[in-house]
């Protein structure tokens, strides 16, 4: 009875972020109407279009927030191969956040789709789902870094296995953010609390992303991360890479891979997606 009932959930949760991502589509796609704008209108009218600020495909977040009133959607899918808990896993996952202040964001992230293959036996589900919020402390600007912290807590434990990380109950996290040299830098340090069963231990986490622009809307990506395996008594580390195109300013698409380097760690991830940032503000100025 339950298992028919989260299957439902997680084909009512996927069919409603499959009409979202079509809307989204539509709407980037969709030629504007009416009378013609002068070059200078346009300009302006480009200007004052919100730009979104993607944190997927990297393990790194950024410190700083998302434009605010504005609803962000980060939507992408991702493979995985070889990890302790699976053999094979794809996912369909989703991040949506709202900055309702300058200094203050709530995130909801989940993924609604799971297909995992272990021990020669394949099923079908879907993986838990996070509330939070992240607060700026510092603000920056270029070289100064920006400063924040957030806290997030797993409001539903859907079951199927997770990347080599884990999923914790209990998440607090550093930030760091700032633009240096042409290059743009996010820093997170990260304290997990992990279950086993009804043993609760503190996991460590440590990810520094690297990001330069290459012109006409692309950019590269490059990360190194590392989180602590207290249960295994090892440690989970990945090199991944990444390129992102901005089709427009609230839409950018990004694709990638990473690399584990431990034997504890998912040995090959690959993912794709995009970050939308919905055009209009939900509230007035």
């Amino acid at each position: 009875m339950w298992h028919g009932i989260n299957s439902r959930l997680s084909r009512g949760r996927l069919c409603l972020v499959l009409i979202f991502l079509l809307l989204a589509a539509t709407s980037a796609a969709q030629p504007e109407t009416g009378q013609s704008q002068p070059p200078a209108a346009k300009q302006d009218a480009q200007s004052d279009e919100p730009e979104a600020n993607p944190a997927r495909p990297t393990v790194s977040n950024p410190a700083t927030l998302t434009p605010v009133g504005y609803l962000q959607f980060e939507t992408g899918t991702l493979g995985a191969t070889d990890s302790p808990e699976f053999s094979t896993r794809y996912e369909f996952n989703q991040v949506i956040k709202l900055a309702v202040t300058r200094r203050l964001e709530f995130v909801e992230a989940s993924a609604p789709a799971v297909h995992y293959r272990l021990n020669r036996l394949s099923a079908n589900g879907s993986a838990d789902i996070f509330l939070g919020a992240q607060v700026v402390l510092l603000p920056g600007e270029g070289a100064k870094p920006t400063l924040s912290a957030s806290y997030s807590r797993r409001v539903y434990d859907g079951g199927a296995p997770e990347l080599d990380f884990g999923s914790p109950l209990n998440s607090s996290v550093l930030y760091a953010s700032a633009d240096v040299k042409g290059f743009h830098y996010d820093a997170n340090a990260i304290f997990n609390e992990v279950l086993d069963g009804p043993v609760r231990r503190l996991q460590f986490g440590q990810t520094l992303s690297i990001s330069h622009p290459l012109g006409k809307g692309f950019a590269l990506s490059g990360e190194i991360w590392r989180f602590t395996q207290p249960f295994q008594h090892g440690n989970a580390i990945g090199n991944l890479w990444a390129a992102s195109y901005a089709a427009r300013k609230n839409l950018v698409f990004d694709a990638g891979f990473e690399k584990g380097l431990t034997g504890t760690s998912t040995h090959w991830e690959a993912f794709a997606g995009l970050t939308y940032l919905l055009p209009h503000r939900l509230w007035g100025r």
